[in-house]
Parts: structure tokens; sequence; C-alpha cells
């Protein structure tokens, strides 16, 4: 018997950007694919709407791989369709399936079964924020989330600046959005003033704003980044 195959639907990054995410070919596959692997019920089943799939909900299968799922042992169930020769789609909660999201361990299991992968054109918050920043794109990492312990950050920080003068190479991180504003103040105190920073925030929002300067010109800035969705690069 054939497998099906493992399609990565990429989801929007914000609520009123559906249009700008969906290709027509991701749309063609969310009407044909009746089964799903999704990290929020509720969130998928809104965008499967949006991109007007004509699948009626209540037909629609979807495997919940949210954070207490992932807990399980026994994440077998998940593949059964697959491996009965149905497409199945996996959704992340936002962004691209795979990418800094715990479905890379979904994609590394189909690829250990034999399952055929299939990722589709989509937005990644950290590739948008990298493509607007100006820093080197040739070389680059994703720190994701820095310590929380003040000290362990702040040393961090370091590591990172003395990375991107050494190599030349762009360092991408995040923080909890409720915390950005600290970690702004943190990266202001612990680093050089000629560091360059740009933050990515509400990409692809309709407020969405994008700034990079150096350490310097950031500093007495009256900027407000609480509770919104932002991506932080230091660069050369």
């Amino acid at each position: 018997m054939s497998l099906g195959t493992l399609y990565l639907i990429p989801v929007p990054l914000s609520e009123t950007a559906d249009e700008a995410t969906f290709t027509l070919f991701a749309k063609q596959i969310m009407h044909q694919v009746d089964e799903y692997i999704v990290e929020n019920a509720k969130t998928a089943r809104k965008f499967l709407k949006l991109a007007g799939t004509p699948i009626p909900q209540n037909k629609l299968i979807l495997h919940d791989y949210g954070k207490h799922a992932r807990q399980q042992a026994d994440k077998s169930f998940f593949f059964k369709g697959l491996l009965a020769g149905k497409d199945v789609g996996l959704m992340s909660e936002a962004g691209c399936p795979g990418i800094a999201d715990p479905g890379a361990e979904i994609v590394a299991e189909a690829h250990r079964l034999g399952v055929k992968v299939v990722p589709l054109v989509g937005p990644s918050s950290i590739v948008l924020a990298l493509m607007a920043s100006g820093f080197n794109g040739q070389s680059f990492a994703f720190q994701g989330y820095l310590p929380i312990d003040k000290a362990a950050r702040n040393k961090k920080l370091k590591q990172l600046e003395t990375t991107v003068r050494s190599l030349e190479q762009t360092q991408i991180f995040i923080e909890t959005p409720f915390r950005n504003n600290q970690l702004l103040e943190e990266i202001i105190r612990a680093c050089s003033p000629n560091t360059r920073l740009c933050i990515a925030c509400n990409l692809t929002a309709p407020n969405e704003w994008i700034a990079s300067m150096p350490l310097s010109k950031w500093k007495g800035r009256d900027i407000d980044l609480h509770k919104k969705p932002a991506i932080f690069l230091m660069g050369s």
C-alpha cells in the first residue's frame, strides 16, 4: 500500500493576513485534505475556513498536537491516516510548521516512516525579519529564547555580540511578548552603542513596523513592545 503525503501548511502570522498568506497551491491542498495534525484545533479550523475549504467542519479530522498531547509517549495515532495512504496536513499555531515549532517532531517521524514530506510556501517571521533587517543574510543563526535569568541573559547577549563581530553572523532571537520591553532595555545596557539592532514587530499585520539602527539610536526612544509579537536581530 502506498503511503500518504504530509503537507506542511503555513498559516497567517496575523488575523488580517490570510489573503497575503495562502497561495493558490496551498488553498488547493486545503480544499482536498480532510485530515490534519494541528497545534491548536480552534485556530486551525479558523484558518481552513479563511482558506475557503469546501469540506464541512464536522467532516474534518483534526489531531491535537498541543502541549499536553505532545507529552504522550504514543504518537502513532497521528500517522494512521498517512500509513493508510491518506494525505494529511500539518499546521502550526502561526507561520511555518517546523520552524521554531514543535511540528518538527512530526516531520522527523514522517521521514522515519518513509512518508513523503512536502513544505508549502508561506510566511516565517524569522525569515521576514531577516529579509527586512539589512543584516547579513548569508550567515545567520536563530537562537530562540534567551535565558530568563538576568545574569545568564546578560552573558548570552555579550556572547551574541561577540559572534556578530567575529563572524559577521546575524543573530536572531525572540522573547515572550510580555517581556519584550525588558529585553530591549537589557540589550541596550549590555551591548556596545555601535552594535546594530533590528526589531520586527507585528509582521504582516496592518500595524507592522520594522526598524534597524545602532543601539545608540535605540536608547531613549519611546517604544512599547509589550505583548506584541516581535523578532530581535543583532547584526554588524
